[in-house]
């Protein structure tokens, strides 16, 4: 393992999966914790939780996750109790010795490490325009929702837009649906349709 040659580093012990590891936090008390994102035994995001759970219990202990998703949730979740003492890298970092000895050195001094690729990742997705609610609406509902918007009855709209009033009511049945809308009263989710798009159109 690459920390063995770390001279800087003491490598405590290894951990197959995250009871192991618990024990291993209790018996050894590190300075620094580097874990997999995922780990026995549910393979999920064990990783992201115990940092998270250290922040409240050995907030001292800096730790390092190491995953091969460029996942921006995954790091969002890490940091959204803080950044102090927490690092997140791909595990092709792990290649690169000094990027690995950086991070644990960042963390020990309750400094903060995340991987260009993810920073990439979440630039994007703050720079990408937000989807509409109405996005899923055909044309044609997004007519009959601006006629709702205008405080028109199921009969008027049937009339401005020359359907039947049994077609008005799928049409709106079908909005409601796409919208999210629950089965409420009927006055009520047209408000909140009305407000939708409202907000939409502002």
């Amino acid at each position: 393992m690459i920390l063995n040659a770390a001279p800087e580093v003491e490598l405590l012990a290894m951990c197959s999966n995250a009871k192991e590891l618990e024990a291993t936090l209790a018996a050894e008390d590190p300075q620094v914790l580097i874990t997999d994102i995922r780990m026995p035994p549910s393979g999920a995001d064990e990783g992201i939780r115990v940092a998270n759970r250290l922040r409240e219990t050995d907030p001292d202990i800096g730790v390092v996750v190491l995953s091969q998703y460029a996942e921006p949730s995954y790091a969002l979740g890490l940091f959204e109790s803080g950044s102090a003492g927490r690092a997140y890298l791909l595990k092709e970092r792990v290649r690169n010795r000094e990027e690995l000895i950086g991070a644990i050195e960042a963390v020990a001094r309750h400094g903060s490490v995340i991987d260009p690729k993810v920073v990439d990742l979440l630039i994007e997705a703050r720079a990408r325009p937000a989807r509409s609610p109405l996005g899923d609406l055909t044309p044609r509902e997004v007519q009959l929702l601006g006629e709702i918007a205008a405080g028109k009855s199921n009969a008027a709209i049937a009339e401005s837009l020359v359907l039947t009033k049994r077609a008005v009511e799928k049409h709106i049945n079908s909005i409601f649906a796409k919208l999210g809308l629950p089965e409420d009263e009927d006055v009520s989710r047209r408000v909140k349709a009305t407000l939708m798009y409202l907000a939409d159109r502002s």
